[in-house]
């Protein structure tokens, strides 16, 4: 491997979103699908010589020390008792606070890379361990594949999805995930169904309707959205999505909202392209 090149980071979606119950310690019980978009963060390693770890592009309004590129590499040298340095530049196109995983891929794509580049030889199982420590999103990017997910995020098994051309809302809103996981509102006690059930057109997400009613940008999001296809949301939000059978009728889509909205022509892929990219 070398050093230098650009490396994906790519967005997610959550398909469906259940809500099955509540640990004693408040932690949520739930029943998730990821699936990756082809929409990218694009990083680049350069080695540092002087063993430091610095970020050429900082993010701004995040500091340094809390980027999550900065933790998960710094994060491998605990682990390991690695004493390389690395300059890390990251091209953001992936909108944040939107539920999209930019952060959280940012933090996994460090992870998988830098146990390359620093010859760690890390497993992928302990490589989702450590990522875990840095946010829940974290390891469904290390294992790389679209996954259907429940516990708390920990038990994921691969899935197989159709790979619809799909269009992204991203409203002017950060929704509070906390926030949203303490109204009192909350459904918390939704069946447990089967991927069977999902993949037969299953796909609720629980949090929709409180989302919806505390963040008035989401419901405009929908409401448009859904002129064109079956308007979803994905996680918390705030980013709103519909599938489409052809790119035709997604650029449609997308056409029609892009005057107002900020707006992503995208596609499904159930194989994270940073895991194509290690092969070339």
């Amino acid at each position: 491997m070398e050093w230098g090149k650009k490396w994906p980071a790519p967005a997610k979606l959550n398909l469906m979103l259940r809500i099955t119950g509540q640990r004693d310690d408040g932690y949520h019980l739930l029943q998730t699908v990821f699936q990756f978009i082809s929409l990218c963060d694009w990083i680049t390693y350069h080695p540092a010589k002087d063993g430091k770890i610095t970020l050429l592009s900082p993010i701004p309004g995040v500091s340094e020390r809390d980027d999550l590129t900065i933790r998960a590499a710094n994060l491998l040298r605990r682990e390991t008792g690695c004493q390389e340095g690395v300059s890390i530049e990251v091209e953001k196109n992936l909108p944040m606070g939107g539920g999209l995983g930019g952060g959280s891929s940012d933090a996994a794509t460090t992870l998988v890379v830098l146990n390359k580049l620093w010859k760690l030889n890390i497993s992928k199982k302990r490589l989702m361990q450590l990522g875990l420590e840095l946010g829940a999103d974290v390891p469904i990017f290390v294992y790389g594949k679209a996954s259907w997910a429940e516990g708390v995020g920990e038990k994921i098994e691969e899935i197989d999805l159709p790979e619809k051309w799909i269009v992204v809302i991203k409203p002017e809103c950060h929704v509070d995930t906390k926030e949203i996981f303490s109204e009192r509102d909350l459904t918390r006690g939704s069946k447990s169904i089967r991927m069977s059930d999902f993949l037969a057109g299953q796909y609720q997400n629980d949090c929709l309707d409180v989302v919806s009613k505390s963040y008035q940008p989401v419901e405009n999001a929908l409401v448009d959205l859904a002129k064109f296809s079956d308007a979803r949301l994905t996680g918390t939000g705030a980013c709103v999505f519909a599938e489409f059978d052809s790119k035709e009728l997604a650029r449609e889509a997308w056409q029609g909202l892009k005057e107002r909205w900020q707006v992503y022509l995208t596609r499904g892929i159930n194989k994270s392209p940073l895991f194509n990219k290690l092969l070339d």
